[in-house]
C-alpha cells in the first residue's frame, strides 16, 4: 500500500541514537520532515544530512523538525552524529519495518525519502529517489515546505 498525500502517517516506535524509544504519536502538534536515509557516512547520506544541518534555521523558522532514520544502530548514529555536529534526532529502523510502511524499502536496503508530516501527522509532502544517488536538496524541500504554507 502506497501512501499518499493527505493520508495519516503510520504511527511507529523505534530508538533513537541514544536508545531511548522514538514514537512518532508523541510528537502530535509539531510538523516533521523524516528522512529516510541509506546509511550514517556513506557520501550521499553525509552530503544530504549536512545540508539540511547547515539550514537547520530555515527548517527551524518554518517550524519543521528534521527527523533522520536509517538501518544503522544508536552506537553508529552516535559517532555520525558527532562527527558531523549533526543535532538532529537519527532513529534506528534495523528490520527495515518502518522504512516499509513509509515505502522506502528497497530490495537491499533502503530508499531516500523524505515525508513532511503536519501537526495531525498528515502526510503533506513526499519524495522518494528511485536511484539512491539522487537526493532532495535543502533549497528544494525549504521552498516545498513553503509552498504548503
Amino acid at each position: 500500500m502506497t501512501l499518499a498525500l493527505n493520508d495519516s502517517a503510520p504511527d511507529f516506535t523505534l530508538p533513537d541514537q541514544d536508545g531511548n524509544a522514538f514514537r512518532l504519536s508523541q510528537q502530535r502538534g509539531r510538523r516533521l520532515l523524516l528522512v529516510f536515509y541509506p546509511g550514517d557516512d556513506t557520501p550521499v547520506c553525509t552530503r544530504q544530512l549536512c545540508d539540511y544541518r547547515d539550514g537547520l534555521e530555515s527548517f527551524a523558522d518554518l517550524g519543521v523538525s528534521v527527523i533522520g532514520i536509517s538501518a544503522d544502530d544508536a552506537d553508529s548514529h552516535r559517532a555520525f552524529r558527532q562527527k558531523h555536529r549533526l543535532p538532529f534526532t537519527l532513529l534506528s529502523d534495523p528490520n527495515f519495518e518502518v522504512a516499509e510502511r513509509y515505502d522506502c524499502k528497497a530490495l537491499i536496503g533502503m530508499k531516500r525519502g523524505v515525508y513532511l508530516l503536519d501537526e495531525e501527522q498528515r502526510i503533506r509532502y513526499r519524495h522518494i529517489e528511485a536511484v539512491a544517488v539522487f537526493r532532495r536538496k535543502r533549497e528544494e524541500l525549504i521552498e516545498a515546505i513553503r509552498r504548503l504554507g
